[in-house]
């Protein structure tokens, strides 16, 4: 048994397979890492409502990372 690796995931994919990928390799369902996701967004665009509106959109930058870690992490191998 070889190191453990991040993939994104070919069964568990709603987008890109990101958050299939991360649950798959934390052995969590993949359903709550998109959960914690959502839930993060959300909470960082209600804080923007109560703080200055200075720099970029946290939501934006959220989604920036989501879309830099879909080029970045490897599709899951077909074996």
């Amino acid at each position: 048994m070889g190191p453990k690796k991040l993939y994104r995931s070919r069964k568990n994919k709603v987008i890109c397979g990101i958050c299939g990928g991360i649950g798959e390799y934390f052995r969590v369902d993949p359903v709550m890492i998109r959960l914690i996701w959502i839930f993060l967004m959300m909470f960082q665009s209600w804080r923007l409502l109560f703080h200055s509106m200075m720099g970029l959109s946290l939501v934006g930058t959220s989604l920036v990372v989501y879309i830099i870690a879909a080029v970045i992490i490897p599709v899951e191998p077909e074996n």
